[in-house]
């Protein structure tokens, strides 16, 4: 079997193509040919040694897959690792049929990061149409459903972004405003599209961008965290949080894998707003053997839209 195997972390260089035997199939698990492999920051942090979770190297990257499973049936799945091969075991739990109307590649952006953008809009903000919600990363994979999902609550959504074209992106997908992503005064830029402090924010960049976007929330505001893709997590400060009683919450998507009904619930969703045509998506492929590629270009911020890899079909 084909498969991207790390055996030492490091930069992308270390993600190497390999044979490896043959799956055996734990309890509860079904076989599925994976024809996509969804490349996400959660695989940057397993290759670099800084994912949340403990990883035992050698170790096959990918926790979201799009193939046919044994019953030959098309799905999506959620994994633990192991997604960067052509053949990966998927829990029953965390795997859906796919609609005939729904392409591979759409249905694979909806797995892992359609269901980050809903429940971090939905289970994490609540969000209302009241709110006034800031986007990080608008026009990647989470951050472009999410404003798109967030407008179409009636909030009113400001888009960040490091280049005007990807701001166009997040314009034309409904963000009301849109600010440069590498503003020196991050707070002020925001405060000044918003028109005054924003009620919630969604967070994935560590670092100095959380702590500006932390102090751009009003009294009783909320941040919602998915990430640290600048390599530097950055705890929320305990002074800013009491001085206007906010609400910071993380939330790691294989929390909710075994809370059943709740990703069903939002696959169901999003599967519906794509074969209504009220979710764009926007892709980009490289072949099983350029992981390292889409690992480079995600890095490097020039992904638009889902990043996945071509792996059969």
């Amino acid at each position: 079997m084909r498969a991207i195997v790390i055996k030492a972390f490091g930069g992308p260089e270390v993600l190497q193509a390999t044979e490896t035997p043959e799956l055996e199939l734990p309890r509860g698990h079904r076989l599925v040919n994976v024809r996509k492999a969804g490349v996400n920051f959660a695989d940057v942090h397993v290759r670099t040694g800084t994912y949340l979770a403990d990883v035992e190297l050698p170790y096959i990257p990918g926790n979201e897959v799009m193939g046919v499973d044994d019953q030959g049936r098309r799905v999506v799945a959620l994994t633990k690792g192991g997604g960067y091969a052509e053949q990966v075991a998927a829990h029953r739990m965390t795997t859906w049929q796919v609609p005939d109307d729904i392409s591979d590649e759409h249905a694979l952006a909806l797995t892992l990061q359609g269901n980050t953008a809903w429940h971090l809009l939905h289970t994490c903000l609540k969000l209302s149409p009241s709110d006034t919600v800031v986007v990080s990363a608008a026009a990647g994979g989470v951050g472009s459903l999410a404003v798109q999902l967030a407008a179409q609550t009636g909030a009113r959504v400001i888009g960040l972004a490091s280049t005007s074209e990807r701001r166009q992106l997040a314009t034309s997908n409904g963000a009301a405003a849109v600010v440069d992503s590498q503003s020196e005064d991050l707070t002020e830029a925001v405060l000044e599209a918003a028109g005054g402090p924003v009620t919630a924010v969604l967070e994935m960049t560590g670092g100095r961008t959380h702590e500006q976007l932390l102090t751009a929330l009003a009294p009783l505001g909320r941040m919602a965290v998915y990430g640290y893709a600048g390599g530097e997590p950055a705890p929320a400060a305990g002074r800013v949080i009491l001085e206007r009683s906010l609400t910071v919450q993380g939330l790691w998507l294989p929390h909710l894998y075994a809370v059943r009904g709740a990703l069903a619930g939002s696959m169901a969703a999003l599967f519906e707003a794509v074969s209504a045509g009220t979710l764009k998506i926007t892709t980009q492929q490289w072949p099983l053997e350029e992981a390292a590629a889409a690992h480079q270009a995600l890095e490097s911020r020039t992904v638009t839209g889902k990043a996945m890899l071509h792996v059969s079909g």
